[in-house]
């Protein structure tokens, strides 16, 4: 039967299905703090909350807070913590991308303002290690100062160089070993080749063709000069080469591979050098292989950047003019 609305209108009631209530819209999310998004972005690029915070100028509890607040309101995780720092999640590195160009374009307004002139590139922050820096790298970027680069070389240990990429002391690392993670980007810059050598004498001492012949054993009694204690290169060729472990102590000891060069070459005894490092002493006899094998020890070095760094066109200039020139070292 007719039923009246309260509205004072008629309508007649069915037997069909009530009519769906209406779709009730969630609130609109509030806009995203650019503070937050700031406070976020250096530790993602930093990668851990206590270099984020000495590069704003913050306590870390307080980065911590505005992290967490910023994933409050995306609902989503931005950062697994671990003890050696903050890995970005699939998230971050996404949101990363999204506001690192207008990040990165407002500051540098803020820095200078809308119409000052545009400032010169800031120099380029480039580490790793002494010799292969010395030798190669150096020799390789120098043409680069006729352009307005301005270098700034440190040397030092991969690990300490990697550990400051992150914190932002450097735009580029030559890095020993392949990194692992998220933090860090990386592609392959050169190879270098190990070579067994000694002085003529000492080879003459030792034999032509014995250490081919009977492996590490036609070494035992040989100084051994080495980089470090543990003989970490001479280990890994020992190893390779011979299937053997190395148990020798070393004769003598260089942080430096151009010091156990010139140890070597003056007859301290035998090592294992990168063939880079001793051409021309191979070349000129000052320095003899004892071995040739068919599978030497090979190394690769990585050109290591933090990704989502700000865009600085020298970077790019090194960056490319090395990953040009490693193949030929």
């Amino acid at each position: 039967m007719p039923h009246r609305d309260s509205d004072g209108r008629s309508s007649r009631r069915t037997g069909g299905s009530p009519e769906p209530a209406p779709v009730t819209q969630p609130p609109p999310r509030p806009p995203l703090d650019l503070s937050l998004l700031r406070t976020f972005l250096a530790v993602h690029r930093s990668g851990s909350f206590t270099a984020a915070a000495r590069l704003l100028g913050l306590s870390q509890p307080t980065v911590t807070t505005q992290v967490r607040s910023l994933e409050q309101q995306l609902g989503r995780e931005l950062f697994e913590r671990r003890p050696r720092g903050a890995v970005p999640t699939s998230v971050a590195d996404e949101l990363a991308s999204q506001v690192a160009g207008p990040l990165d374009a407002l500051a540098a307004v803020a820095d200078r303002g809308p119409l000052a002139p545009a400032k010169a590139p800031d120099p380029v922050h480039l580490a790793g290690p002494a010799e292969l820096l010395c030798t190669r790298v150096l020799p390789a970027l120098a043409p680069l100062t006729e352009r307005g680069v301005r270098l700034r070389v440190t040397l030092g240990l991969t690990d300490e160089l990697l550990d400051g990429l992150r914190g932002g002391r450097f735009d580029l690392v030559i890095s020993t070993m392949r990194l692992r993670g998220r933090t860090l980007s990386a592609v392959p810059l050169a190879d270098e080749e190990f070579v067994l050598v000694a002085s003529p004498a000492w080879a003459q001492r030792i034999g032509p063709d014995r250490v081919a012949a009977e492996g590490a054993a036609a070494l035992r009694g040989v100084p051994l000069v080495a980089y470090a204690e543990d003989l970490p290169i001479a280990r890994r060729y020992w190893w390779h080469v011979f299937g053997e472990r190395l148990t020798a102590r070393p004769a003598l000891t260089v942080p430096d591979l151009r010091g156990v060069r010139a140890a070597v070459v003056a007859g301290a005894g035998v090592t294992v050098l990168p063939r880079y490092l001793c051409l021309d002493e191979l070349a000129s006899g000052a320095l003899v292989p004892l071995l040739l094998p068919e599978d030497p020890p090979i190394n690769t070095g990585y050109l290591a950047q933090r990704p989502g760094t700000p865009d600085n066109p020298h970077v790019r200039l090194v960056r490319d003019r090395l990953l040009q020139a490693g193949p030929s070292w």
